[in-house]
């Protein structure tokens, strides 16, 4: 039997649990919610690795309508998001609209009915909205590195943690040394017989401010609830601060450069390491790193960073370009995710047949405001191409639910079956986007990175301030939409 809900909403993260309370506040409350884990979470429900942690203040990566005076750390570990977000999920209400074990297998747009058709692992639905909160760190990217299928030890990507496998005493290999990396290899280091670090690229690492959050604190945030808005607010305006240096003028970032290399100084004394250690692109071409452990690991004396590339994997170990063999017993992935070419994107097809992943490999990674596509009427991205300020994601999600919220109402009040974005306006915040990153550090400080498509397109970032985002999704401009009225099959231009 299938299911009809006005609104299906694929993912239980902070974008599908945003959307879900938002919808639920606003009176909406004909959705569900997909997910495929047996929890909410989303990134920080599968990214369970040692040390994993977010890179900017909670008190930004969180709710605003949902502030947690209780914060344990200034930059919270895993497992205390993980709570956060499941505690949003019942005082809100929401929980029991979230089908959990639910995978999507196929979400088709029906032209003649004006719905979404979606096959899951657990049943049928249509939908008259589909909202895509499948987020950008889902699904692992691990190198098709020649040899691997006969390692005879442990293999697993950080996003897959083995927590049952012991590394006590073992030879481990860790290949990649971006953010994930960066967290969990000065957990690893302790446990390891041998460390090996198989370093392609040096990261920028930066001091790290985190530090515990102390009672007295958290007492005032209780008692007086502004305060912590206003400190949310603070925060905001430090990070937005970064704006110029990375999209405007990246000579501006040299501050942040400086403290990198203090640090680098500081706690890497030999400099052959150092050298090996050190970037030679600008602070902020790859997303920017905070540790204050992850040199000290470097320089345990059971660490060893080899800069040799990959030649094969071995039954016992890794064979590098220069000859030499290094012995494993374990090898951990650190190296990133599917960002171009996420699997989740080749389900949702659009009034044409065309997938996500079509439409963006032939057009490139584009999506008007990062939240609509041509082709795909009542569809809904959260965190799409383009949509990332320089605060917080859980900023962006915000936005762009009020976004679908505005665009819900105007369908009921207008007495539509569906809208969809123009081909001319996709393309023309595209080119904008590109012309105001044009002078970005992601396109001139000399890395490639996963903000980059395959056609060196930068389709992570907006190229502006938070509020100008905010601005802009504040409601649907119709003149940007062809729509549908209900019961009528042809489109028109709004």
């Amino acid at each position: 039997m299938t299911q009809h809900v006005r609104v299906a909403i694929i993912g239980a993260g902070f974008g599908g649990l945003g959307t879900a309370i938002r919808l639920q506040q606003e009176g909406i409350g004909d959705f569900v919610v997909l997910e495929r884990a047996h929890e909410v979470g989303g990134t920080w429900q599968i990214n369970d690795y040692p040390g994993a942690q977010c890179d900017v203040p909670a008190l930004i990566y969180s709710f605003s309508f949902a502030p947690n005076p209780e914060w344990s750390r200034l930059y919270p570990l895993q497992s205390e998001l993980k709570e956060y977000l499941h505690r949003c999920a019942v005082e809100f209400g929401v929980l029991p609209k979230i089908r959990f074990g639910t995978e999507v297998t196929g979400a088709v747009w029906d032209d003649e009915s004006c719905r979404w058709r979606i096959s899951t692992s657990t049943g049928e639905f249509t939908a008259q909205v589909l909202v895509g909160a499948i987020g950008p760190f889902s699904s692992p990217s691990v190198p098709e590195l020649p040899g691997l299928a006969r390692f005879r030890g442990t293999v697993f990507h950080s996003q897959s943690w083995d927590h049952d496998h012991d590394l006590t005493g073992e030879r481990v290999g860790v290949i990649g040394t971006g953010a994930s990396a960066v967290q969990f290899i000065p957990r690893v280091q302790p446990k390891a017989g041998q460390l090996t670090v198989f370093q392609r690229t040096p990261i920028w690492v930066l001091p790290h401010p985190d530090r515990p959050v102390s009672r007295r604190i958290r007492r005032l945030y209780r008692r007086v609830p502004g305060l912590q808005a206003a400190v949310r607010n603070a925060w905001a305006l430090t990070f937005e601060a970064l704006v110029p240096g990375f999209v405007i003028e990246p000579k501006l970032q040299k501050p942040l450069e400086w403290s990198a290399r203090a640090l680098l100084r500081r706690q890497v004394a030999d400099p052959v390491l150092r050298a090996k250690l050190t970037p030679s692109y600008a602070v902020g071409c790859k997303r920017p790193t905070f540790s204050n452990a992850y040199y000290p690991a470097l320089t345990a004396p059971n660490s060893t960073v080899v800069t040799a590339g990959i030649a094969e994997v071995t039954e016992h170990g890794i064979r590098t370009a220069d000859g030499a063999e290094h012995q494993l017993d374990t090898i951990i992935f650190g190296t990133g995710f599917r960002m171009t070419d996420h699997p989740g994107f080749e389900l949702i097809r659009g009034r044409d047949g065309r997938s996500v992943a079509d439409h963006w490999r032939s057009g490139g990674m584009t999506a008007y405001l990062g939240t609509t596509m041509a082709g795909f009427p009542n569809l809904f991205l959260i965190l799409g191409p383009n949509s990332g300020v320089y605060t917080s994601a859980v900023i962006t999600i915000e936005d762009q639910v009020r976004y679908l919220v505005d665009a819900l109402k105007e369908l009921d009040r207008r007495e539509l079956a569906a809208l969809e974005v123009t081909p001319e306006a996709e393309r023309e915040f595209a080119e904008w986007a590109d012309h105001g990153l044009r002078r970005s550090v992601f396109l001139t400080g000399g890395c490639t990175s996963y903000y980059l498509s395959s056609a060196g397109r930068n389709f992570a970032h907006y190229p502006g301030f938070s509020a100008g985002f905010r601005a802009r999704t504040r409601k649907v401009a119709f003149e940007h939409y062809t729509v549908r009225p209900a019961n009528v099959t042809e489109e028109t231009q709004a």
